[in-house]
């Protein structure tokens, strides 16, 4: 490495982040991409290790020493290069990737890792800020036709690489843009949406086609998927125009909370919620959009999308925000020696949750109580783990005033009737069965339908969406024509 000695010589460089109470008062970006110099300090901080154990942490399999001593060198446009060589949109996980390599770089053992995210987020906006990203179209072209189904990060990985080794490629979204959740879920504070918008148009410079607003299948009746569809084309169309079919739409199931009361008006899935205000603020008339203004609100749910809920109502001017998690605090700080390289389990704050509201830890949820069919507050309970069961506390029950409840509990699989209208097998969870690279090449029960992302593996995280996108893309690859150059 350029610097053996950088990670007894420098400190971690933290991000820059906008004062909460300015910026609470927009929806944009507030995290600063970190500048050149200080990239260049924290990149000197990457110790030669020699086992570079973050390259196994990040799900894409990122060369992280290789472009942090690039960008020590200050050769950003090959660190632009070796980023892009296993990651399609470093922009996306240099945002909002909750970054598994630093939970596995060495120095995290007994030091701060290095910020290998900040680095990759300032590589990627330099690289856009210089003219470096631009489209590779194929220069041949195969006559194989490439049906993708969902526009996320794993449609648009599967998209990209599937056009640059020559094929043929329309990619079919619900929705009226592009994006996937990353468009309709992730809040604007986290991502601003111009960076999926560059995105598509370089992927339809390489000859990408995409068809909004078109579903694929049928929803069922009272969905509360986000659809903005105006027309529809059935799995047999498909089949016969392609030759072949990705299915990447996505886990948009959300698990939902049968107590009583569940049927109150104020009680909504987080994904009734959070698209409603990216559309606001991409100049889209919503009406009767779900507010948080003056409203005490309840979020059920502890985890990235219960967080995404209560900075957007914050953002509202809700009159109080508490989040409420099933499972109890988690410790303060992590047992490296137990958990490392792996993700740890420790207590963790996100950006949402330091602009204000309150955290409840080891609550459950009773029953939603309301006056004349709207909601007005809850019914909960202490929980205790005791012998490896969950118990209610006797004696704790108590009524928390609520006008606004957000069910923010994840995912549980796909939206089935996409599934079932092509007849592809549902596993034990109701993904879509087919096996990952290693195990079946993503390939479901039909010949030709492939499946990858969400939608075969589950909620996850936009990297691990973004590899599945990748792989499933050699292995399309390989079965049009019979071997492939793609990488894994």
């Amino acid at each position: 490495m350029g610097k053996v000695t950088g990670f007894l010589e420098h400190t971690r460089v933290k991000d820059r982040y906008e004062p909460a109470d300015a910026r609470l008062k927009h929806y944009h970006e507030f995290v600063s991409t970190l500048p050149m110099q200080d990239a260049k300090i924290q990149a000197a901080r990457c110790m030669d290790c020699g086992i570079p154990f973050c390259n196994n942490g990040c799900p894409v399999n990122n060369v992280i020493p290789d472009f942090n001593d690039l960008v020590y060198r200050d050769d950003w446009r090959a660190a632009l290069d070796v980023l892009h060589s296993t990651n399609n949109f470093p922009e996306f996980t240099g945002r909002i990737c909750p970054a598994p390599c630093e939970a596995a770089c060495t120095l995290n053992f007994n030091s701060d890792a290095v910020g290998i995210k900040s680095i990759e987020r300032s590589i990627i906006d330099r690289g856009w800020e210089e003219g470096w990203v631009r489209p590779l179209p194929s220069a041949f072209r195969t006559g194989k036709r490439v049906a993708v189904v969902g526009s996320g990060p794993a449609g648009l990985a599967a998209a990209q690489q599937l056009a640059r080794t020559g094929h043929d490629v329309t990619v079919f979204e619900k929705n009226d843009r592009a994006g996937g959740l990353m468009r309709y879920g992730i809040p604007d504070f986290k991502m601003e949406k111009a960076a999926i918008d560059r995105r598509v148009k370089q992927i339809e410079g390489e000859g990408v086609i995409f068809r909004t607003g078109v579903l694929v299948g049928t929803l069922p009746e009272g969905s509360k998927v986000t659809n903005h569809a105006r027309t529809s084309v059935t799995p047999e169309q498909l089949r016969s125009e392609f030759d072949a079919v990705v299915l990447a739409g996505g886990a948009e199931h959300p698990r939902d909370l049968p107590v009583p009361g569940r049927e109150l008006d104020g009680v909504h899935f987080a994904m009734e919620f959070l698209p409603q205000q990216n559309q606001v603020n991409a100049g889209d008339n919503v009406k009767r959009q779900i507010h948080a203004e003056g409203r005490h609100v309840i979020v059920i749910g502890g985890g990235d999308t219960g967080s995404d809920c209560m900075g957007t109502s914050h953002r509202h001017g809700a009159a109080s925000v508490t989040q409420f998690e099933l499972l109890p605090q988690p410790p303060e700080a992590e047992n490296k020696p137990l958990s490392w390289p792996y993700w740890p389990h420790k207590m963790r704050t996100s950006s949402s949750q330091e602009e204000g509201g309150e955290r409840e830890f080891a609550i459950g949820t009773k029953e939603f109580i309301g006056e004349n069919g709207r909601v007005t507050g809850i019914r909960t309970v202490r929980l205790e783990w005791s012998g490896g069961k969950m118990q209610e506390v006797p004696g704790s029950e108590q009524v928390l005033k609520a006008d606004l409840v957000l069910l923010a509990m994840g995912f549980v699989s796909p939206v089935s009737t996409v599934l079932d209208a092509f007849g592809v097998t549902h596993d034990a969870r109701g993904n879509a069965q087919a096996g990952s690279d290693e195990e079946g090449g993503y390939a479901t029960n039909l010949p030709g339908v492939f499946a990858a992302g969400d939608m075969r593996r589950g909620q996850s995280l936009v990297v691990w969406a973004i590899r599945e996108g990748r792989q499933a893309a050699r292995n399309v690859d390989q079965y049009l024509m019979g071997s492939s150059n793609l990488p894994r």
